[in-house]
């Protein structure tokens, strides 16, 4: 396992690397950030000074290894737009973002475990038929219209919650729950959704295992046979899912924050992409590419906790 790992922090890099280059090749497609800094009616001279104040006047490519070479000693350089380091720039707006992400999951698993158990251990009745018809309801809804949706019902209908805005939990808790409250439930029911069909299905093969009728047979009570012997089993291919549900979150919250005007790296990503603040999207993508392979590994640490017989070649 501990060789398995360190092959995996090995390959991080290339990855990494292959994300970076790549976002970093489209942000000048997209177009020229001069024009975007001096404006429309700019003029030549004022471009070209604009191009080498900030390195825009060099090659792509010699552009990209001065940013990766910067990256490595900890530099992600300096916003285009406000000259804040990108850095200190990220670290303040992610605070936001992952309160969102971790409240997203814990929505997600209140909602899905007790649905996609209860779903299967009652197989083909009203309540199976009934989490069906939701599951298939939150997959199939998107997020912005989830959201406005849920901001129509409780934000304006009936004024539970702000529909919008920010307030740190941390500071005001009971007031910050409630900022975050619908934009996790719209990210989190349809992550939940996914959870729940995955439950049914991974319940539904364990439940039908001999140690689980041997369990039975012992005289243990339904609920000891359900939850400490068949949903352990049952959980190791939705840790699989949960890992996956990982970039639906981060690509979740770029619309989520924008719809809640949410101070977090999401709607930070948005607003730099279209003033082609190109130091800000790298640093923004370069902390999603780590998240994302940082979270693929846990989940196959996951693995090995929930079923010590899985082995890693």
């Amino acid at each position: 396992m501990t060789g398995y790992i360190l092959g995996r922090l090995g390959a991080m890099p290339v990855t990494i690397l292959l994300v970076t280059a790549t976002v970093f090749m489209l942000i000048f497609v997209g177009g020229d950030p001069a024009v975007v800094l001096g404006g429309d009616e700019a003029d030549p001279a004022t471009l070209a000074r604009i191009r080498a104040e900030f390195g825009l006047d060099r090659p792509i490519v010699v552009q990209y290894l001065d940013w990766l070479s910067r990256v490595v000693r900890g530099d992600l350089g300096r916003s285009l737009r406000t000259n804040q380091r990108v850095a200190a720039e990220i670290a303040r707006r992610i605070v936001p973002t992952l309160q969102l992400g971790v409240l997203a999951v814990a929505v997600a698993l209140v909602v899905a475990l007790p649905t996609g158990i209860l779903s299967a251990v009652r197989r083909n009745t009203v309540a199976d038929y009934l989490s069906r018809v939701l599951a298939v309801l939150g997959i199939s809804l998107p997020n912005f219209w989830l959201g406005i949706l849920l901001v129509l019902g409780f934000a304006l209908l009936v004024p539970w919650f702000p529909p919008g805005g920010y307030i740190d939990p941390f500071a005001a808790p009971v007031e910050g729950l409630k900022t975050l409250a619908l934009p996790a439930l719209t990210l989190g029911m349809g992550m939940a959704a996914v959870l729940a069909r995955m439950i049914r299905g991974s319940m539904l093969d364990v439940l039908g295992e001999d140690y689980v009728r041997t369990a039975r047979s012992k005289g243990l009570v339904e609920r000891v046979v359900v939850l400490r012997h068949a949903l352990r089993n049952a959980l190791i291919p939705v840790v699989t899912v949960l890992g996956l549900q990982v970039r639906t979150i981060i690509g979740g919250t770029i619309i989520v924050e924008t719809l809640f005007a949410l101070p977090g790296i999401g709607r930070m990503l948005v607003d730099g992409f279209f003033a082609r603040d190109f130091p800000l999207v790298q640093g923004v993508i370069l902390v999603i590419a780590l998240s994302v392979v940082l979270a693929n590994l846990l989940v196959d640490v996951a693995y090995a906790y929930l079923d010590p017989r899985i082995q890693y070649g």
